[in-house]
């Protein structure tokens, strides 16, 4: 998936657009919950700097994941632990090819959910009180 089609799906989605925080790296993107907090970044990144071979640039994608799942899907091909970012708390998915379009999406939505997530028990909490 490229990552421009996951910028028109968060538009279409969530009403997100990127933002491009560092003019350093002017290709790298936040994505930003309507509450202020990232949810996904999107960045170029040279290869080796993932741990993986060769020096060519890859796109990623890091995403907030359930703790509980983290180390199982680090274990697949295509997911590693979350480049720059708390690796109990996020992931990084190669937008390569090597993941498929619906698990990539099935990532962003969760990602989007967990950040959510805190709003959502206070609603629950103050409804049963």
């Amino acid at each position: 998936m490229k990552k421009e089609e996951i910028f028109e799906y968060v538009k279409k989605q969530y009403g997100t657009v990127p933002e491009y925080l560092w003019a350093q790296s002017p290709d790298n993107a936040v994505l930003r919950h309507k509450n202020g907090k990232w949810y996904a970044v999107v960045m170029t990144v040279e290869k080796s700097k993932l741990g993986l071979e060769g020096k060519d640039p890859v796109d990623i994608m890091d995403v907030k994941c359930d703790p509980d799942m983290t180390n199982m899907i680090i274990q697949t091909y295509g997911f590693l632990p979350g480049y720059h970012m708390n690796k109990q708390h996020w992931i990084t998915i190669l937008l390569d090819g090597s993941v498929s379009e619906a698990k990539t999406l099935d990532f962003l939505d969760m990602s989007y959910d967990l950040i959510d997530g805190a709003g959502r028990k206070e609603e629950n909490v103050s409804g049963l009180q």
